[in-house]
């Protein structure tokens, strides 16, 4: 092994190489710094410069596919093999895939919001409580697998008090949930157009910061719970707390119950509106529509009070006039404070409108989707690794040098910046024998063809090794037309 190995820096030049050569290019990647360390981990509002790289890789597989088994990369014959071999690879990552949404649907199942099938089995409370965690850690680990973003509390937290681009000052109480994850992928910015006064109205173009996809699930606190909390933070009554969480929960949609566990995946949802997409966002005025409405229901009151107090005087040689300048002045009143009402509902319906159009997923669905991100981000990690490893012998030492590599590629084909994940990437790849560590550290890699054939064996022994169903909690009943899940 040479020094350049042995410290960490260029290791073997041609694994560079071999990887440079699918972009058609002559240069080398820069040698790692000394003492290199992970970028720190940047705040999710920081412009895109400043904010740490992200795993997932925004290319189809359909086109690294083409790019990786272009004929002159590969030796004579060897391009239409590994093109074989990748499609055979993202079949059967497909099938794991699969594999594990049919035990997860299963655990979902209880906490359905949507579904209409016969509840069969009964479960205690202590069932519902490792079932919940069962579909939050298989629903997070889905999430990871397809290289989404968990968003923590502090980054919550500050989120929700950015200012609105939609123009809207939008609440949420998170004390009402008792658990809830928020996680986001492909944060970036969207074009925006808008009119200047200072250019006459003319419209300009500018960046708002966005989440390309933003998945969101929670379960709401049990309203007993919630009640208790209130009591204890408002030192009030029973009573006056429950009248509390009744009314805080009135901003919710219909039907939505603490029971449940909902999802909800949402695209292109600007960074500063993270607000909207939680089920208890309370729509409230901005300062500047409080001053506005104020002087104008101020000013017409008071124009009304104005013009009726000569009237109202001569309630006793007059009263019609009186009356009449009294109902007049009532008017005014209502007719004042319909504009604060409309002002909220036209609020509303600006985050109902944009709502509408970033939903993508619901519930199962969304599990659905994540589940094939995940299988397409696996397949593509694992091409990009194995047209490294098949054309050039390695070794876990040359792994840093490889990921590098990886990643100045896709920067130099497409031009975006990638934080591959080579460790997980290695790790199925050696899981399913298409790649062997020897016992000096060599990593050994099957031929496209062989790879083939050795992915179809592993189809053909799936079944007969298939494993059995994990046992349910709770026990079987014999359910009746009331017991459709809730």
């Amino acid at each position: 092994m040479s020094a350049d190995v042995a410290d960490g820096r260029l290791y073997r030049q041609g694994v560079f190489q071999r990887l440079y050569d699918l972009t058609d290019l002559d240069a080398k990647p820069a040698p790692l710094p000394e003492g290199h360390e992970p970028e720190p981990i940047s705040d999710i509002l920081q412009p895109d410069e400043r904010r740490k790289r992200e795993r997932f890789i925004p290319v189809t597989r359909f086109a690294l596919l083409d790019r990786l088994t272009t004929p002159h990369l590969w030796p004579a014959g060897q391009a239409a093999e590994a093109r074989r071999f990748f499609r055979y690879l993202d079949y059967w990552r497909q099938q794991q895939y699969f594999a594990l949404l049919l035990d997860l649907e299963q655990t979902y199942e209880t906490f359905s919001p949507d579904s209409d099938l016969l509840m069969t089995r009964s479960f205690s409370d202590a069932d519902r409580e490792a079932l919940k965690h069962r579909v939050f850690e298989g629903v997070e680990s889905l999430l990871q697998r397809a290289n989404y973003e968990r968003i923590d509390a502090t980054d919550v937290e500050m989120i929700l008090t950015r200012d609105s681009h939609y123009g809207l000052d939008l609440n949420v109480d998170m004390k009402a949930f008792e658990n809830i994850v928020i996680y986001y992928r492909g944060a970036s910015n969207q074009k925006y157009e808008r009119r200047n006064i200072r250019k006459f109205l003319r419209k300009e173009e500018f960046d708002v910061p966005i989440f390309q996809r933003l998945f969101i699930m929670f379960k709401l606190k049990p309203f007993a719970t919630r009640v208790e909390e209130v009591m204890r933070e408002r030192k009030c009554s029973r009573d006056t707390a429950e009248k509390w969480v009744e009314r805080a929960r009135h901003h919710m949609p219909p039907g939505i119950s603490d029971r449940n566990i909902y999802l909800k995946l949402f695209k292109n949802i600007p960074r500063t509106d993270v607000e909207m997409v939680f089920p208890n966002t309370e729509v409230r005025f901005r300062s500047l529509d409080k001053l506005r409405l104020g002087v104008t229901a101020g000013g017409g009151l008071g124009m009304g009070a104005f013009g009726a107090a000569g009237k109202i005087a001569l309630l006793a040689s007059n009263p019609i006039a009186a009356m009449g300048a009294l109902v007049g002045l009532g008017g005014i009143a209502a007719r004042q404070a319909m504009g604060f009402f409309n002002q909220k509902q036209r609020y509303m319906v600006v985050m109902a409108q944009n709502l509408y159009f970033h939903t993508m997923a619901d519930n199962r669905g969304v599990i659905l989707k994540i589940a094939a991100r995940g299988a397409e981000e696996d397949v593509k990690e694992e091409m990009l690794l194995y047209s490294v490893l098949a054309k050039e012998k390695a070794t876990r030492a040359d792994l840093p040098s490889i990921d590098l590599a990886i990643e100045s590629y896709l920067m130099r084909t497409f031009g975006i910046k990638v934080d591959f994940e080579i460790d997980d990437a290695l790790d199925r790849l050696l899981r399913d024998g298409i790649v062997v560590e020897k016992p000096d550290g060599t990593l050994e890699t099957l031929p496209p063809a062989a790879a083939a054939k050795h992915i179809d064996e592993k189809w053909d022994v799936f079944l007969d090794h298939l494993p059995d169903p994990i046992p349910s909690e709770g026990y079987e009943f014999e359910g009746g037309s009331d017991t459709r899940a809730v």
